[in-house]
């Protein structure tokens, strides 16, 4: 079975920040895999800029390093490879100043008139609205142009709402692509294919049949280099107000008219609106102490910031969707660093069969349960009760309906940012968030921080290689759940 291969118009992919880890780690092997796929047009480019004094060759051979690192032996050819890096250019240029801009002027006049131009702003968003401001000027911005802005996307509304202002000036709503690379995972996309390509899931998908929703997003890695920008951010705004919010909104939305952009933001805008305020009960942090790391024993977060701090690597909470559809579902909501397995995935648990007629030999029946994991192994599960073969009576077995995407499709299953990318050159914005949807997301995430600090909302601890504090799973057990760790 092979992936349809669906052509780009000619571009140029212009990545600011183009030395850093971002792009070696995930931009640059994405678009080479795009270009191993055919899928790249012939004068398709990508032009690395950074502040470094580095030739055109300089910049390929650091590329050259990254793909043999971040891409599979299988997957690499010299042939392919040098093809990508012919694509290659490179600009020294100061996002802070007029420095370079000029060279860029000169790199991208080289193209074919109305080529397309994307912007990837692989830098801190403190440089998003200077760079926005000194692409119009030097005359780089037209109605082919876009630009592509990852998180952290504000630290609360006022500043994303400021934020959005200054790319806002010089590009109009159509053209910024507000990233989030889960959105772009297959098993994300699936929930929409589940929910509105089939007539098994859609009938229940509300507080008639469905008791709870889980969604979880554990690390087993520290914030290791990253501790300097992390202690600023903390899981809630690393995590929480982008990831889980957006897996919450696919989850919780009603139905779109089509398919196209604005019709499912439309929708998952509605949804954020819908979000009861939580109150500091319903929330849990927490930050992991020393214990055992998948290599053996790790530090404590304190440690390795070398600082006192109150910023969380765990968080918790217990989500409400105030309206018709999910009026009494609560959404459990979790992410952390340093926990026991690396694991993404999303639980949807039905309500049990209201009574058994089977006898106590049998087994009490357990609920049904539809669990979506995200990552390591995307897949899509269905835990259902069946009889367990054999004589001597009727035996009820918990066991799933099991769609590895490994196993059932054998092209390979491409990186989340293979698919934004190209998304961003095609124009289509629905794996991208809009405007609207990031703020509204900021005025019910800033309540939860001002309830912390009006209530000293205590920091919990945790050992790195668990499953978070204890009271995370009183969050849960306090209502008669369980979080799902991962075993179903």
């Amino acid at each position: 079975m092979t992936s349809k291969i669906i052509p780009v118009e000619p571009f140029d992919y212009v990545i600011f920040g183009g030395t850093g880890d971002l792009a070696q780690r995930k931009l640059l092997p994405a678009l080479y895999h795009r270009d191993h796929d055919g899928q790249l047009p012939d004068d398709a480019r990508m032009i690395g800029a950074s502040r470094g004094d580095l030739s055109r060759e300089d910049y390929q051979k650091i590329a050259h390093d990254a793909l043999r690192e971040h891409v599979s032996e299988e997957h690499r050819s010299e042939e392919s490879l040098q093809r990508f890096l012919n694509r290659l250019d490179y600009v020294r240029i100061d996002a802070t100043s007029d420095g370079g801009w000029d060279n860029l002027q000169a790199c991208l006049e080289k193209s074919t008139p109305g080529k397309i131009r994307a912007f990837y702003l692989a830098v801190g968003p403190t440089l998003f609205g200077s760079i926005s401001e000194r692409l119009n000027r030097f005359g780089l911005v037209d109605d082919n142009s876009r630009v592509v802005i990852e998180k952290p996307l504000g630290r609360d509304l006022d500043s994303a709402q400021k934020l959005n202002s200054e790319v806002g000036q010089y590009f109009g709503e159509k053209q910024v692509f507000r990233i989030d690379h889960y959105l772009g995972k297959e098993t994300v996309q699936n929930l929409l294919a589940l929910r509105f390509a089939n007539a098994l899931f859609e009938p229940l998908w509300n507080s008639s049949h469905i008791d709870h929703v889980q969604i979880t997003v554990a690390e087993t890695v520290g914030v290791g280099d990253r501790v300097g920008y992390y202690n600023k951010s903390g899981a809630m705004r690393d995590m929480v107000q982008n990831h889980l919010m957006q897996l919450l909104c696919l989850v919780a939305m009603e139905a779109p008219a089509s398919a196209d952009a604005d019709s499912i933001r439309d929708e998952k805008l509605k949804v954020l609106r819908s979000l009861k305020p939580i109150p500091a009960e319903n929330t849990v942090r927490a930050q992991y102490h020393a214990g055992a790391g998948p290599d053996g024993k790790v530090d404590g977060y304190l440690n390795e910031l070398g600082e006192d701090s109150d910023t969380a690597t765990f968080v918790a909470l217990k989500a409400e969707v105030e309206n018709w559809r999910w009026s009494g579902v609560p959404f459990y909501l979790r992410t952390g660093k340093r926990m026991a397995m690396r694991m993404s995935e999303i639980v949807i648990q039905f309500k049990p069969v209201p009574y058994s007629i089977f006898g106590k030999d049998a087994g009490a029946p357990i609920s049904n349960r539809l669990v979506l994991r995200l990552q390591p192994d995307e897949s899509v599960k269905q835990w259902i009760m069946i009889k367990d073969p054999g004589p001597g009576g009727m035996r009820l077995k918990h066991l799933p309906l099991d769609m590895s995407f490994a196993e059932n499709f054998e092209h390979r299953s491409p990186d989340a940012y293979e698919r934004l990318l190209l998304d961003v050159i095609r124009g289509n914005q629905t794996l991208f968030m809009r405007r609207d949807e990031v703020e509204e997301a900021w005025k019910w995430i800033d309540p939860i921080f001002e309830a912390w600090e009006e209530t000293s909302h205590p920091v919990s601890n945790y050992t790195a290689g668990t499953w978070g504090p204890s009271q995370s799973i009183a969050l849960i057990e306090r209502d008669h759940r369980t979080w799902n760790d991962g075993d179903q």
